[in-house]
């Protein structure tokens, strides 16, 4: 019985396999399509939204055409399409390739600010909003580097038309970088680490002179300075913090709005930064709606 039913899979086994080489293999369509033909094929999946279709042709595009003005615009629109589909590595990957290979292209600009895009959003992060966390908590290194990346397309490029919302982004990641600190302060002062907890608030007060989140940090280091029976190095501090902030909503708690500072996405309105602690809370400026730009089209 064992016998026939090992016959029996074997011959199933066989009509299967020649039922494959029958069949018809699938053909690839755009094999023979010319670049002007996948461009636009690229660019219409782009414009529906469906970027993880768009990127193979980019791809097919850039290896049948490899050099000219498509095979530059593939890999400029293959950054962005990763992008789009939140794929951040990915979309790094494909920006420091095209940087690396186009360094004086006329619009490699443009793929600087957008390696700051991806770590900015990075940077805020999507389970912070699913999970109500204030995205200074986290790990900083993603702010780090999307400051890092801002501040090279200003710093190369200071004319680019990138470069204003290069500067107001920096604004925030600074403030995101202070806030941070103070964050880890905070930390230590619940723990009752004060000397921990000063030394973190000195840091902010050093590295982030325009960061509001100064005024915490130098109110962090009265209470720490208070706690290791250190009173003229407190009066100093308080000193500075009043003659700073006079009005700060640390010497009143009352008054504290209860409404989460990082909440930035329900503010509609797109001021800048303020340049006081009198004025809105900083971060409610980064309001900014619609699509991010997306690679200018140089083959049309």
């Amino acid at each position: 019985m064992q016998k026939k039913l090992s016959v029996l899979v074997a011959t199933c086994a066989l009509v299967g396999l020649s039922a494959c080489s029958v069949l018809p293999k699938p053909t690839d369509e755009s094999k023979n399509w010319s670049a002007e033909k996948l461009y636009a094929e690229a660019r219409e999946e782009m414009a529906g939204g469906h970027y993880e279709a768009a990127i193979p042709l980019f791809q097919r595009l850039e290896t049948n055409f490899p050099f000219g003005v498509y095979a530059t615009q593939a890999q400029m629109e293959i950054a962005y399409a990763h992008y789009k589909a939140q794929d951040q590595a990915e979309a790094l990957a494909a920006v420091e390739r095209f940087i690396k290979l186009h360094p004086n292209h006329a619009q490699v600009d443009y793929m600087y600010y957008l390696r700051g895009l991806i770590n900015f959003n990075d940077q805020l992060g999507f389970f912070s909003f699913v999970y109500e966390q204030d995205p200074t908590e986290r790990d900083p290194r993603a702010t780090r580097e999307a400051f890092a990346a801002f501040k090279a397309l200003v710093d190369k490029y200071p004319n680019s038309k990138y470069a204003p919302d290069s500067i107001e982004r920096m604004s925030y990641l600074i403030n995101a970088m202070a806030q941070y600190e103070v964050h880890v302060a905070n930390y230590y002062y619940r723990r009752g680490s004060y000397l921990a907890a000063l030394n973190r608030a000195q840091d902010a007060v050093a590295n982030y002179t325009d960061a509001p989140a100064r005024e915490e940090a130098l109110f962090i280091m009265i209470r720490s300075y208070d706690k290791l029976g250190m009173p003229l190095l407190r009066d100093d501090t308080q000193r500075v913090f009043l003659l700073n902030y006079p009005d700060s909503y640390f010497l009143n708690p009352g008054a504290r709005s209860d409404a989460a500072w990082w909440k930035f996405w329900a503010k509609n309105d797109t001021r800048p930064r303020p340049t006081s602690s009198a004025d809105a809370p900083w971060w409610k400026f980064w309001a900014k709606s619609g699509p991010r730009p997306s690679p200018k089209d140089a083959v049309e």
